[in-house]
């Protein structure tokens, strides 16, 4: 039964979800129990792409990023994929009306990272929308449930808060993404001389993008509020641990990271604010 096929299909997105991150997979348990599906699918169909071009190394990324395009394109077509993830994301993308562009989009941004770009402020702009942005809105689309004037008031939120997201993943990420992928996202950035002044300037943009973000995560529907506003509550707590960093410190090896003793801290004070209503 393909119902059943369906059902697996899922499961396996959830499993790459639970695999690959502990922030986002607490944060989508604690959405509404409709949300859960849909979400894991669209991060296992977003995680399968990001694999391919920051792990696969060895093997020939262009072409399995171009296999992967197409068989996106088919799963859509057909409503259905032998590849399970693919698969769910179908489904998902059918059942909320997610915009092709959105996915056409970000697959662009993936294959962005095939070439050793040397980013200006305009590809900058164009590699966030793609990777975190629209990512943003294809939640949005599941959190909104068809209402469309619900979606059109989010949208802008959700963009900032995926870019803020992304921004913090560039951040803490600069050394192994310079030293390992030959890779330097923020525009102009010269890591041989990242000093305090470069340091600040990105952490006044990403600011901006937290504070546009948490007006958004207010205004969401109350089955999506509480996990959208812990996945905050994570990168922002991230993002002070960062601020709190000389320059030279975010160039070493050792990653930045939230203890999980301090993200069970954050998950209790932040369900004491939302259930007092204190966002």
């Amino acid at each position: 039964m393909k119902a059943l096929y369906d059902q697996v299909s899922f499961r396996i997105s959830k499993l790459t979800t639970r695999a690959y991150t502990t922030s986002f997979s607490l944060g989508i348990r604690l959405f509404d129990k409709k949300f859960h599906a849909p979400i894991y699918a669209i991060y296992g169909f977003v995680r399968l792409a990001d694999e391919i071009v920051d792990s696969f190394h060895g093997y020939d990324k262009e072409t399995l990023m171009a296999e992967f395009r197409r068989e996106t394109v088919l799963a859509l077509d057909r409503k259905i994929s032998l590849n399970p993830i693919l698969n769910s994301f179908q489904e998902t993308v059918h059942t909320y009306k997610i915009e092709w562009a959105h996915i056409d989009r970000f697959l662009k941004s993936m294959e962005m990272d095939l070439d050793k770009i040397e980013y200006n402020q305009m590809l900058y702009e164009d590699y966030i929308l793609g990777s975190a942005e629209v990512v943003g809105l294809m939640c949005l689309h599941v959190f909104s449930e068809g209402d469309e004037k619900k979606y059109e008031a989010l949208k802008m939120p959700a963009m900032r808060l995926g870019a803020a997201f992304q921004k913090i993943n560039f951040f803490r990420d600069l050394n192994n993404d310079h030293q390992h992928l030959g890779r330097t996202y923020f525009p102009g950035l010269d890591l041989n001389n990242f000093d305090a002044l470069a340091k600040e300037k990105i952490e006044i943009d990403i600011e901006k993008d937290f504070k546009d973000g948490l007006n958004g995560i207010r205004m969401l529907p109350s089955g999506a509020r509480y996990g959208v506003y812990v996945a905050y509550v994570y990168y922002y707590n991230l993002f002070k641990k960062i601020k709190r960093l000389q320059a030279k410190r975010l160039l070493e090896d050792k990653r930045i990271r939230i203890p999980n003793t301090s993200k069970y801290l954050l998950l209790v004070s932040s369900y004491l604010r939302f259930r007092f209503n204190m966002l």
